[in-house]
């Protein structure tokens, strides 16, 4: 690959990034997000923890939500933004540059419902472990978290498989959007180690793809 090409595909990245997502998950993404935000109602107050280009808050926004989208990506959010003011619905969507180690800055209790799309998957183990416990501090008392993400199959068949299926995805995807996620762990554990109550769990067929819900006890 020529340097000149290279440097397109570093350029281009953020633009290409649902392109690249799409292909990481086989399509998974669109279904999923569509599910979560059909869960968030009129005036709620919502979070959206690394929402990159815009998805889950265009959808939420669209529901009548009034969304806070947060990411260290700047020239994400400038894709979001853009996406946002062409859909009509910028006038109760706030983007901020920011990353979960600032969400210690956010007030006690205040959103309806947090939500999130292969954000965790880009996270360390303390990052995530940190991040839950601000979620379930910001969130209000019966509050709504939706999660979308990758995870890794506790079948170990499907572990195989699915190494043989994304290794190649992965590498297409980075190529794509320079970036690549990497699966969680017993993810639902690590949620409800965390003090919330799941409420439902979706795999997809490898059971690498999770759609998960759960709330805020105390509602």
């Amino acid at each position: 690959m020529s340097l000149y090409v290279l440097m397109k595909v570093l350029e281009s990245a953020p633009s290409r990034y649902d392109r690249g997502i799409r292909i990481l998950t086989l399509g998974a993404v669109d279904g999923a997000y569509d599910r979560l935000t059909s869960q968030v109602e009129k005036g709620q107050r919502v979070l959206d923890i690394g929402c990159g280009t815009g998805a889950l808050t265009l959808r939420a926004a669209g529901k009548g939500a009034i969304v806070k989208g947060i990411d260290v990506n700047s020239q994400m959010l400038e894709i979001a933004q853009t996406r946002l003011d062409e859909a009509g619905l910028s006038q109760n969507v706030r983007f901020c540059e920011m990353g979960v180690a600032e969400l210690g800055c956010e007030q006690t209790s205040c959103y309806d419902v947090v939500m999130s799309g292969l954000c965790f998957s880009e996270l360390s183990g303390d990052e995530l472990t940190y991040t839950l416990k601000e979620i379930k501090r910001i969130l209000k008392p019966g509050g709504l978290l939706l999660i979308a993400d990758e995870v890794t199959p506790k079948s170990v068949l499907k572990r195989v498989f699915n190494r043989l299926i994304r290794c190649p995805l992965a590498a297409i995807t980075y190529l794509i959007t320079q970036t690549t996620t990497h699966a969680v762990k017993d993810l639902a554990e690590k949620i409800e180690e965390a003090g919330f109550l799941i409420g439902s769990v979706r795999l997809n067929w490898l059971e690498d793809f999770i759609e998960l819900t759960a709330r805020n006890p105390g509602g």
